[in-house]
């Protein structure tokens, strides 16, 4: 008979990691459903190189997957789970976060010839996919670094030194990372023609979660594994605090400097964007963690503050799917109204929203009002303690 004393503990979930999804998944359905083109500059992404706090909100998810895979994976560990049937599962979360992506994107239509099979829960399953299996192949520090290390230098090295058949060499024979002329759009658009996310003929350029940038997304959630398991050691609360804000001043030192010569682009997932999207994500968490676990704020009697972020974030890929499947079914939907074809999200901004004279505020309106909109069946979920996990 096991001895009780000598029985593994469970690994207790992070309060802070769970906000912090929270809160990226909240902002991440407000600026996918920004209110269209009066929205505020930090409501959009970038056009190309350079850098908005929605450029920040993909990242930051890949980063807290990597985190959450320590918790997740020693929590069933302890369990009495086998490496093995990890491995299984991981494989197996992998494939239908895939095929989840294959839906969100291509809803509710699926027109084969140009059925789009990059995007964003795609590439959180390959993340979660590579990472999660070298976590249970080896769980050491020092190859995590290496791992690191290799993606990020090794992608810079691919973009800047590769010659594109062709069109000759980055920097020399035409700008480096151009639009169109950059390996990585070079490659998606010989393995997916006419598949990808500027998908008309005119536009077939470029895939912002294409095959090759796939690599720097695994850096982002290395990172975010090393925080977890930097989170999880026997440090004390205010060390990790401590190193939390140092990995974060880090981050963004490193990847700002590098940015002078290797541009920050989310489009490309360069390797000074991991850095310093990883960088924000670190502050973000810094200051989750201390408010949360060092100082008990969203916890006992005032958990009521962190309520929001725990409600979008114990039922992420639930919220997600909402937000992103609710948009196209409506659209799909039109109807007439006042001698005018419309649908009912666009009537919503159109007889509510824009009654605000400040586009910026309407637009904004709008996208607190989805949001909301999307609090409603996870909160009912969260209500009746039902989780949907892949």
């Amino acid at each position: 008979m096991t001895n009780p004393a000598l029985a593994p503990k469970p690994i207790n979930r992070l309060l802070s990691l769970d906000v912090l999804r929270g809160i990226t998944l909240m902002f991440m359905i407000m600026v996918n459903n920004n209110g269209g083109p009066g929205s505020w500059h930090f409501m959009n992404h970038a056009v190309w190189n350079g850098l908005t706090p929605t450029d920040l909100v993909f990242p930051t998810f890949v980063f807290v997957v990597g985190a959450s895979i320590v918790f997740a994976f020693q929590s069933r560990l302890a369990r009495g789970a086998t490496r093995a049937q990890l491995a299984r599962h991981t494989v197996q979360r992998a494939v239908i976060l895939f095929l989840f992506g294959i839906v969100v994107n291509n809803f509710p239509f699926f027109a084969l010839e140009h059925l789009r099979v990059y995007g964003v829960l795609q590439r959180i399953a390959v993340c979660y996919l590579v990472v999660g299996l070298f976590y249970l192949w080896d769980q050491r520090v020092s190859t995590k670094i290496a791992a690191l290390f290799v993606a990020l230098v090794g992608y810079w090295i691919l973009l800047r030194w590769v010659p594109i058949p062709g069109a000759g060499f980055p920097g020399r024979d035409f700008p480096f990372m151009d639009q169109t002329l950059n390996l990585t759009s070079w490659l998606d658009r010989h393995i997916m023609p006419y598949h990808l996310y500027l998908d008309a003929p005119a536009h077939n350029r470029h895939d912002p979660e294409g095959l090759l940038s796939d690599l720097p997304a695994i850096g982002t959630a290395l990172l975010g594994l090393l925080a977890g398991l930097w989170m999880r050691s026997q440090r004390d609360v205010k060390a990790k605090t401590l190193g939390l804000a140092v990995g974060s001043i880090g981050c963004l030192a490193v990847g700002y400097l590098w940015s002078l010569s290797f541009p920050l682009n989310k489009n490309l997932w360069t390797s000074t964007f991991v850095l310093v999207a990883a960088g924000w994500s670190l502050a973000v968490l810094t200051l989750a963690w201390w408010a949360i676990e060092q100082h008990g704020w969203g916890k006992g009697q005032s958990k009521g503050l962190a309520y929001p972020w725990l409600v979008f974030g114990s039922n992420a890929i639930v919220a997600y799917m909402f937000s992103e499947l609710v948009p196209s079914a409506l659209f799909n939907l039109p109807f007439t109204a006042n001698g005018q074809r419309t649908d009912a999200l666009a009537w919503y901004f159109d007889h509510v929203c824009a009654h605000i004279p400040d586009p910026g505020w309407a637009a904004f309106s709008y996208s607190v009002s989805f949001a909301a909109f999307c609090f409603i069946p996870v909160w009912v979920l969260y209500r009746k303690r039902i989780f949907i996990k892949v």
